[in-house]
Parts: structure tokens; C-alpha cells; sequence
């Protein structure tokens, strides 16, 4: 499917002709001018668009089979959604209506262009690295408590444990006499 096709396809349900072709246009031009700016966009259910880089290297004239340097580049990269994956794999069916059911973004993540929602995934990561740090700082806390406890129920528990250490040979030795009688039995 070209690009006009795919304004035919959307055109009935966008109510008319010219206004799936600007659709088509403004989407599209959002999503380059986005990428090449640096940033990433997501479609939820759908996939992403990103600039990647690709350092220097050697590559191999197929014609002559000269060794040949090709020079640090950025191209383009899209990674397919999960949803997306799951209707062309065939783990999931097309719907019949016409509309694919691909999750819907989250409740104002559409708001604010493309850099907004970039901006906004940057603060999720800052947010989720400090609940980490977080996090660690209270395991660490939490474990210093623990162990200073334990070791004030192991002082409290000692003496008893010593007690019950004195009553466990009378146990061995009642052990050690029954073996010895079954040992006599047998022979």
C-alpha cells in the first residue's frame, strides 16, 4: 500500500478525501521532524520511530570485493508494538470491523506534541530512578534494622539455646543404645 492508498482506505472515516490526505501529512511530517530532532516517538499498540547512530566501519564492495570505509551515519529505526506483532504473527485476530484494537495511549499522553511526550517519558525515568534509589536506601535501612534486632533475640535467646544444647546428647546416647540393640538383634 502507497501513500494514496492508504488516504483511500482512511478516507470514509475521516469525511472526505482532502481531509485524510492533511491527516496522512501532518501525521507523517510530525513523526519525521520528530525523529530527526532525536527524539522518539511511540504509538501505543503500534510501535516507534528513533534515530539511531552507527559508528564507522569497513564494509565490502560486492563488485570487486574491495574492503571499502563507510562513514559514521544516523538512520532511522522502527520497532513494531507488542499489539502490532500479535495480528501479523496470527496469535491474534484481525477484528472484521474495520478498526484494529490496539491499546489505547494513556489519559492525556496525546496532549502537547511529540517533545511533550518525550519530556514527559524523561521525567518517568528520573521519577523511577529516584524510586530506586529510594527503594535502596530503605532495604538498606531496613536490613540494618532486621539484623540489629536478630542479633538482640539471639542475645535474648542464647542461654536458652544452651540449655536445650545440654538435653540434645541425652538424646544421642538413647539413639546410640537402640542402634546397638538392633545391631544385636541381627547378628
Amino acid at each position: 500500500m502507497n501513500k494514496a492508498q492508504l488516504v483511500e482506505a482512511i478516507a470514509d472515516k475521516m469525511g472526505g478525501r482532502q481531509q485524510a490526505a492533511d491527516a496522512v501529512d501532518h501525521v507523517l511530517d510530525a513523526i519525521v521532524r520528530a525523529v530527526v530532532a532525536g527524539e522518539r516517538v511511540s504509538v501505543t499498540g503500534f510501535g516507534s520511530f528513533e534515530k539511531v547512530d552507527r559508528p564507522a566501519r569497513y564494509a565490502r564492495n560486492p563488485q570487486t570485493g574491495e574492503r571499502v570505509r563507510v562513514k559514521k551515519t544516523s538512520v532511522p529505526r522502527f520497532r513494531a508494538g507488542q499489539g502490532f506483532k500479535d495480528l501479523v504473527s496470527g496469535s491474534k485476530k484481525l477484528p472484521r470491523g474495520g478498526e484494529v484494537s490496539v491499546k489505547k495511549a494513556p489519559k492525556g499522553s496525546l496532549t502537547g506534541g511529540a517533545s511533550a511526550t518525550v519530556k514527559k517519558a524523561a521525567a518517568k525515568k528520573t521519577t523511577k530512578a529516584a524510586a530506586k534509589k529510594t527503594t535502596a536506601a530503605a532495604k538498606k535501612t531496613t536490613a540494618k534494622k532486621t539484623t540489629a534486632t536478630a542479633k538482640k533475640t539471639a542475645a535474648k535467646k542464647a542461654p536458652a539455646k544452651k540449655a536445650t544444647a545440654k538435653k540434645a546428647p541425652a538424646k544421642k546416647s538413647t539413639a546410640r543404645k537402640t542402634t546397638a540393640k538392633a545391631t544385636a538383634r541381627k547378628r
